[in-house]
C-alpha cells in the first residue's frame, strides 16, 4: 500500500481498481469483473462504459480490456525520464554482448519498473516486460538502487510494499538487507542468485548522478546454467561497470 492521500476521491480510486483489475484478469465480462472488484454490477457497467467512452478500455462481444491508449501514455512518461534515452543504447550493446537480457530499471512509488529491455540471441523468455513494476528487494537492479537510496526512504518502502519472498533465496530480514546493501556499495554491483524467479540469475549496477543520486540501475540476466561461475561474478560485473561509467558520463556532460 503507497501513502494514503489526505482526502482520497472514492470514484477515481474504484476506476483504478476497475482498469488493474482487466488487466488482472486480462479482461472480463461486467459481471466478472464487478464480483472482482466487489461492486454492483450496474456501478461497473457506467465505470466501462465512460472509460470505453473516453478510449481507455475496449469492449470486444461485452468482453472488456485495457485499451491501447495507455501505451501512448506510458511511452511519454518513459521518455519524460532522460536516463531512458542515455543509457538505451549500452543496455543494448549488454544485450548483442551477451546474449542475454539486458536491463534498465528505474524507482518509482518504492518500486522498481522495466523501461527497457533488450535481447540477446540466446535470451531466455520471463514475464517481465516493459512496465512491469517489481519489488526492489528481490532483484539485482533493485537492491543495486537501494544500496544508494537513504535509510529512512527504504524504510518507507518495507513499511509501504514489505520484504515478502518471491523464492526461497530471497532476502527477507531487514537487517540482513541492509547487510547486503552495505556488500554493494562497497563492491559497485549487486548479484541476484535465484532471488526473484527461480533458475534466473542476474547482475546489476547503479546509476549515480554527479551528487551520487540514484537515477536507476542496468543489469544482465540468464538461465543459472549459464550465468555461472567466474562469468557470473567477475566477467559480467566488470562489463556492467564500464557501461555505467558511459552512462554517467553522459548524464554528466549532455
Amino acid at each position: 500500500m503507497g501513502k494514503q492521500a489526505k482526502n482520497p476521491i472514492k470514484s477515481t480510486e474504484n476506476t483504478f481498481e476497475i482498469v488493474e483489475a482487466l488487466k488482472e484478469l486480462n479482461g472480463a465480462g461486467v459481471s466478472e469483473l464487478a464480483s472482482h472488484v466487489e461492486l454492483p454490477r450496474s456501478t461497473v457497467h457506467n465505470y466501462l462504459s465512460t472509460l470505453e467512452q473516453e478510449e481507455y478500455v475496449v469492449n470486444e462481444d461485452g468482453r472488456y480490456r485495457v485499451g491501447i491508449r495507455f501505451l501512448e501514455l506510458g511511452a511519454h512518461a518513459r521518455t519524460r525520464r532522460k536516463i531512458y534515452e542515455i543509457a538505451k543504447p549500452e543496455v543494448e550493446s549488454l544485450a548483442e554482448e551477451t546474449g542475454e537480457l539486458a536491463n534498465l530499471l528505474v524507482e518509482e512509488h518504492g518500486r522498481g519498473t522495466y523501461l527497457q529491455r533488450a535481447r540477446g540471441h540466446q535470451a531466455v523468455q520471463v514475464e517481465a516486460h516493459v512496465g512491469t513494476r517489481v519489488p526492489l528487494h528481490s532483484t539485482a537492479l533493485g537492491k543495486a538502487i537501494l544500496a544508494y537510496t537513504p535509510e529512512s526512504r527504504i524504510d518507507e518502502i518495507i513499511e509501504m510494499h514489505g520484504i515478502e519472498p518471491a523464492t526461497p533465496n530471497t532476502v527477507t530480514d531487514r537487517d540482513t538487507l541492509f547487510d547486503r546493501l552495505e556488500t554493494i556499495r562497497e563492491r559497485g554491483y549487486a548479484f541476484d542468485d535465484e532471488e526473484r524467479l527461480r533458475g534466473l540469475r542476474c547482475v546489476a549496477a547503479p546509476i549515480l548522478s554527479n551528487d551520487q543520486r540514484v537515477l536507476g540501475a542496468i543489469s544482465v540476466s540468464g538461465p543459472s546454467h549459464r550465468i555461472k561461475g567466474e562469468y557470473f561474478r567477475e566477467t559480467i560485473p566488470n562489463r556492467l561497470l564500464e557501461a555505467v561509467n558511459v552512462v554517467e558520463l553522459n548524464v554528466t556532460y549532455s
